[in-house]
């Protein structure tokens, strides 16, 4: 634990689905002591893992389209966000359970990922480490049409687009997920999707 970290105390807001506390602690700024407290609230629902399917002879992209609550609360007038298939691990390794939400969400049988990274996705809030993986796919992969689970109310639209309107998507604000974003950039800077 940080040296500089003092009193840390919380309590738990809610848990109706995730977990939101309130800590309260006193940070040491500096060698004369000088300490003020601070109070932060942490939304906690666990890591997720993130995949972007690519198709090298096609120079095609899979990606999600769903309704966002907080997108439509901060702007986005549909509420729809384009986005790579994601999850929460819910005690999968990361790698597991990439592959189990393509399945799920996109309806492709991949059988392995390459991880590209995992970051922190909104640290002054959140928990949350994401864990970011491309994997390439092909036609006879897919087994069934995805959309994402009944049960966890998803109601998720596969689309397959060209590499380059996706990557051109994000400069004209059609893509503003962060992770998606992340993918885009990692295959166009690696040359991966060499166009």
């Amino acid at each position: 634990m940080n040296k500089r970290i003092h009193n840390l105390k919380s309590k738990v807001i809610s848990d109706k689905t995730f977990l939101l506390k309130e800590y309260v602690f006193d940070y040491t700024y500096d060698e004369c002591f000088e300490t003020e407290k601070h109070l932060r609230e942490v939304y906690d629902h666990g890591d997720g893992a993130s995949v972007l399917l690519y198709n090298l002879i096609k120079n095609t992209v899979i990606l999600t389209r769903q309704f966002r609550l907080p997108t439509l609360l901060n702007g986005n007038t549909s509420g729809m966000n384009i986005e790579v298939c994601a999850g929460s691990l819910d005690g999968d390794s990361p790698e597991k359970c990439a592959i189990k939400e393509v399945l799920e969400e996109t309806g492709y049988a991949v059988q392995k990922v390459e991880k590209v990274f995992d970051c922190y996705v909104s640290p002054a809030i959140m928990t949350e480490i994401a864990y970011l993986f491309i994997g390439e796919y092909a036609d006879d992969m897919k087994i069934n049409d995805g959309g994402g689970l009944k049960e966890e109310q998803e109601h998720i639209e596969v689309l397959e687009l060209n590499f380059d309107k996706a990557f051109d998507m994000i400069a004209v604000g059609e893509i503003k997920d962060a992770r998606t974003i992340m993918l885009l950039q990692h295959l166009k800077i690696k040359g991966i999707m060499d166009t």
